[in-house]
């Protein structure tokens, strides 16, 4: 039931995948002269963000499992709740903030950087670096991963989240082709 959840969170929650990662995947660059490598780069882009997202699973199953060892993670999962809440309504020039905008600018400049390069393996690390983007969406479904308690099982719930995205996302970058550019 968690991983058909998990895919539901995904598949239903890629709308908002279209409107925040929905221009990037436009923005692919193509591959290849023949449809078939246009293809392989946008699955390519799309197995990126899922390796991500899996390794994102890891580390949320064994914190989760930690905490869960630890007794706390009821707990624990409130006091995050309420700290997620107070950080939307503070000031983004926390000092909390800098590292993590400094991380992800490095993760912007790495994808300008490939954004520029026509190959399959250009799109596989921009997909990797896509699953590294601050995303709201991706933080519930880690919050879900780390609910499961388990290294595997977190795993496995951010691989059917993830699942769910592609649909939509794969879409969005196919129809890149249709854009002139």
């Amino acid at each position: 039931m968690e991983l058909l959840t998990a895919f539901m969170l995904g598949l239903v929650g890629s709308l908002h995948c279209a409107g925040m990662c929905g221009p990037l995947a436009l923005a692919l660059p193509h591959t290849g002269n023949r449809p078939a490598d246009h293809f392989v780069g946008r699955i390519a882009y799309n197995f990126g963000r899922l390796v991500t997202y899996c390794l994102l699973g890891l580390i949320f199953g064994l914190v989760g499992k930690t905490f869960l060892l630890a007794g706390i993670q009821r707990w624990l999962s409130i006091t995050l709740g309420f700290v997620l809440l107070i950080g939307l309504f503070t000031s983004h020039k926390l000092a909390l903030w800098q590292p993590i905008s400094a991380f992800v600018n490095r993760v912007k400049t790495g994808m300008g950087f490939l954004l520029r390069r026509r190959s399959a393996d250009a799109l596989l690390l921009l997909g990797l670096l896509n699953g590294l983007l601050p995303c709201g969406l991706v933080y519930v479904a880690g919050a879900g991963a780390t609910a499961t308690g388990d290294l595997l099982n977190g795993v496995l719930y951010m691989l059917a989240f993830g699942a769910g995205t592609i649909p939509m996302m794969l879409a969005i970058s196919l129809s890149g082709r249709l854009v002139p550019f």
